[in-house]
Order: structure tokens, then C-alpha cells, then sequence
């Protein structure tokens, strides 16, 4: 039975980025996951709870740098200083899978206990929990009005902005403020999509058309000359 009194909390973030995405490109995940654990602890000593804590990032691949520190190093050193049990936080994973019932519940405690710490425990996912589900419909909700303006400022990303649907009725269900929403954006996408297979192949077919008629008209091109078209007359 884990002691939560005397365990170490080990915040996971959820699934590390590469060092050179918050670095060079800017992104802002590493942040939010420290904003993140410092909500997580406020509420939790206003509980008067004070365990000892660690970010850290789990499930980096290839030979790059990830972001740091890594959740396997983490573990073998919290167990290297002594610590006997620890509680697995996913902080940013919202529902069990692979990276969860396998890296966390098996590879990693596993780990632990090859590491010396003899207690450990998981906190399970949100999943299908009410209130994360209400507070997730809450903050979709209130971003709807802002969708047209994400799609224009991402245009070359995307072909179309996907149709919101019933939204006046989604509205009234959570009885939140109805706003007009902005018409959704259509783009042209450049390079191999269906869009432009449909054209090339409509271009085509209209080629084929016209040198059929100068065929006919003329009585001279290639079909005339590969003995093709006389056969029709």
C-alpha cells in the first residue's frame, strides 16, 4: 500500500518534444507544463499536502535531444538519493493508452523497483471524469467564436475550415452566450490533393476534347496520320 505521506510525486509532462521545437521554433509546452505542476502543488498545499515533487518528460525517440529531464534518468536518481515511494503523476495525458498502461504501469515501475524505491503507485487518467469532461465543453465553447480567425492565420496548413455545425443548438444545452460565428474559410491548397487531382484530371479530358475537334475539323493530327480516325468515317 503506497504511504502518500512519505511518497515522492513524480509529475510527469506528457509525451516530451524535441529540445529544438521550445528553443529555436518557439513552442510553448514546456511552460505550460511548469504552469501546470505549480497549479497542481498550490492546490495541494492549500490541502496541506507538501510531498517533495519532479517534472519530467517521458517517451523521447531518436538520437536528438528531448526535452530534460528524462523520466527513466529521473527515476534511477530519485532512487540513487534514497527515495522508497513514488506516485506517477501523468499531468497532460487525458485518457489511459499505451503511454500510460505500458511505459508508466510496467516499463517504469519496473524501473523503480530495479532502482530501490520499493512503493509505487499511479494517479489513473481523467478519461470520462464529469467534471474534466464539463470543463472541457466549457473551454470549447468559449473558443468557438475565435475558430475563423485560427483557420486565416493558418491558411497554408489546411484546405478548409470544418463545418461547426449545430452549434446554436450546442449553445443552448450549456446555456452559455450565443455570438455569431464567422464563416468558415476555404483555400486553395497547392501540391498532390484531392482538389487538384479532381482539376487535372477535368484539364485533361478537356485537352483530349479539343484536339479530337481540330481532328475532325482539319482532317489532320496524329490519328489521321496513325491511320486511326479514317476508320470512323
Amino acid at each position: 500500500m503506497l504511504n502518500m505521506s512519505s511518497c515522492h510525486l513524480n509529475l510527469h509532462g506528457a509525451h516530451g518534444v524535441p529540445l529544438a521545437y521550445v528553443e529555436e521554433a518557439g513552442d510553448p509546452y514546456k511552460a505550460e507544463m511548469e504552469e501546470c505542476v505549480d497549479l497542481i502543488i498550490e492546490e495541494l498545499e492549500k490541502r496541506k499536502i507538501t510531498n517533495a515533487y519532479t517534472l519530467a518528460y517521458q517517451s523521447r525517440v531518436g538520437p536528438v535531444e528531448w526535452l530534460k529531464p528524462y523520466t527513466d534518468d529521473t527515476i534511477v536518481d530519485l532512487g540513487r538519493k534514497g527515495v522508497k515511494g513514488l506516485l506517477a503523476v501523468p499531468i497532460s495525458f487525458v485518457s489511459e493508452h499505451i503511454e500510460t498502461l505500458e511505459e508508466i504501469d510496467v516499463e517504469y515501475k519496473e524501473l523503480a523497483l530495479e532502482s530501490g524505491i520499493q512503493n509505487w503507485g499511479r494517479v489513473p487518467a481523467l478519461g470520462c471524469e464529469p467534471m474534466f469532461i464539463s470543463d472541457l465543453a466549457d473551454a470549447v465553447i468559449e473558443s468557438l467564436p475565435y475558430v475563423g480567425a485560427m483557420a486565416v492565420s493558418n491558411l497554408e496548413a489546411r484546405q478548409s475550415l470544418v463545418p461547426l455545425g449545430s452549434v446554436e443548438e450546442l449553445l443552448a444545452t450549456y446555456d452559455s452566450q450565443r455570438r455569431e460565428l464567422p464563416a468558415p474559410v476555404t483555400v486553395w491548397e497547392w501540391g498532390w490533393t484531392k482538389s487538384a487531382e479532381t482539376w487535372n484530371g477535368r484539364a485533361a479530358m478537356l485537352a483530349v476534347l479539343v484536339l479530337l475537334l481540330l481532328e475532325v475539323t482539319t482532317g489532320e493530327g496524329f490519328l489521321h496520320q496513325w491511320g486511326i480516325l479514317p476508320l470512323f468515317h
